[in-house]
């Protein structure tokens, strides 16, 4: 009676610090999750911030060229639309990181303003005055120096998703994040050129 009364409050025992260990596994691992897709939503927002910054930098700019380039309507005209284009998904939510679609238009809407802001800057290059003008150059520096700024913050934003991303991946911690609702994360994709940081500055 006692020795089968011992091996069931053993059996109870074992039983009870397995569930208990399973319980600090999950919470452990879930509570890391939730830190990490908290990092991830951080560095979307400096993302974001530089974003914000060129866009706020363009209509200065415009103003400027067009004080000098009138006659340049196309361009002046493309870098408008862009931006106003890309006005439209500069401040969405962390959410679009996990909607594939969504994130790929916020690339193409940016890929576009960039594209845009390099022809606009092309065109400074037939009107010396332009050139030489002191607002135009500071918007100039400005513009170069948030260009770059976006680069970095997208290489941190990709480097914290990755490590997002192996984490909820990694077995057998996947079954935690599957039933958590926890989802990889999208990257930036490489643009074209992005090797090369953008040039904006003339000779």
């Amino acid at each position: 009676m006692k020795k089968g009364l011992i091996i069931a409050l053993v059996v109870i025992g074992v039983i009870v610090l397995l569930g208990v260990g399973a319980c600090q596994f999950y919470a452990g691992n879930y509570n890391s999750m939730v830190s990490r897709a908290e990092a991830v939503d951080a560095q979307w927002a400096q993302v974001e911030n530089q974003y914000q910054r060129r866009y706020d930098l363009i209509p200065n700019l415009v103003e400027t060229v067009k004080g000098y380039a009138s006659h340049e309507s196309e361009v002046l005209t493309q870098v408008t639309e862009a931006r106003s284009r890309a006005g439209g998904v500069i401040n969405v939510s962390a959410d679009v990181l996990n909607d594939p679609q969504a994130f790929q238009r916020f690339q193409a809407a940016q890929a576009e303003l960039s594209g845009a802001l390099q022809r606009l800057l092309a065109v400074a290059e037939n009107y010396p005055d332009l050139k030489a003008n002191e607002n135009f150059l500071a918007l100039q520096d400005q513009l170069e120096g948030t260009e770059n700024r976006i680069a970095v913050e997208r290489r941190r934003f990709n480097e914290t998703v990755q490590g997002y991303n192996s984490f909820i991946r990694q077995f057998p911690r996947m079954f935690i994040a599957n039933m958590a609702g926890f989802t990889p994360k999208a990257y930036f994709a490489s643009e074209p050129g992005a090797q090369n940081a953008p040039r904006v500055t003339f000779q």
